[in-house]
């Protein structure tokens, strides 16, 4: 998995800090920037993120390249509607020698492993025979499995991300858009710490919502994304 930081909106926190400040303001937005110091900024950024005042951080948006993820990923990280996706098509990319995501529960498991990607070069020369045989590139992906790679570009903007991270950080999420969301969460807070402190599952900062469900490690939780 390769996950980038591509673009963000310039001094994020600054922005954010402005746009909230703006609505208990009597001057304009210049003015409020030019004596928005960084002392100010962090201030009102703590604030409001300790208030759960979102609104403002809709103004600032995050661009992602990720690769290396499975279809099975994507699939899940387009549910999240607040954004905007470009995926790279199998109906216009032919997928000749497509590469695949072996999930850890077997690829631990040697004899699962073998069987898993003897299956992966099967559905391959099928896909390939199709293709021989005339069938539309477009037809012949209807075979491709979950387990297809593939690449995307994400843009979202601060809030819709703390509800990607609130659903996906979560131990119950599973295992792949985990990994993703971290990763993600990591690039974030390395721009704006301040912006993203409260942000990971919905235990970072107050009660597990997942009552008889829950996995039980609640500490260990907040301790890992408190010193991500």
């Amino acid at each position: 998995m390769k996950v980038e930081l591509i673009n963000y909106t310039r001094d994020p926190e600054k922005i954010v800090a402005a746009a909230a400040r703006l609505c208990y303001s009597q001057v304009g937005v210049s003015e409020i920037l030019e004596h928005m110091t960084e002392e100010k900024t962090v201030s009102f950024i703590n604030k409001l993120m300790d208030l759960g005042h979102m609104s403002p951080t809709e103004h600032v948006t995050f661009t992602f390249a990720i690769e290396g993820i499975s279809r099975a990923c994507s699939h899940q990280l387009v549910r999240h509607r607040i954004a905007s996706y470009s995926q790279q098509s199998q109906r216009y990319v032919k997928e000749k020698q497509f590469d695949y995501i072996i999930p850890p529960s077997i690829k631990k498991r040697e004899e699962a492993k073998q069987e898993f990607i003897r299956h992966m070069e099967e559905v391959q020369k099928f896909y390939n025979k199709l293709l021989e045989m005339g069938v539309h590139q477009e037809d012949a992906r209807y075979v491709l499995p979950n387990a297809c790679e593939t690449k995307i570009i994400v843009t979202m903007n601060v809030r819709s991300l703390y509800n990607f991270f609130k659903h996906r950080c979560c131990m119950r999420a599973q295992w792949e858009i985990r990994e993703l969301a971290i990763e993600m969460l990591k690039l974030v807070r390395g721009v704006a710490p301040n912006l993203f402190k409260n942000a990971g599952p919905s235990c970072l900062i107050g009660e597990c919502p997942e009552g008889n469900m829950s996995c039980g490690m609640s500490e260990n939780v907040r301790e890992f994304f408190k010193s991500l």
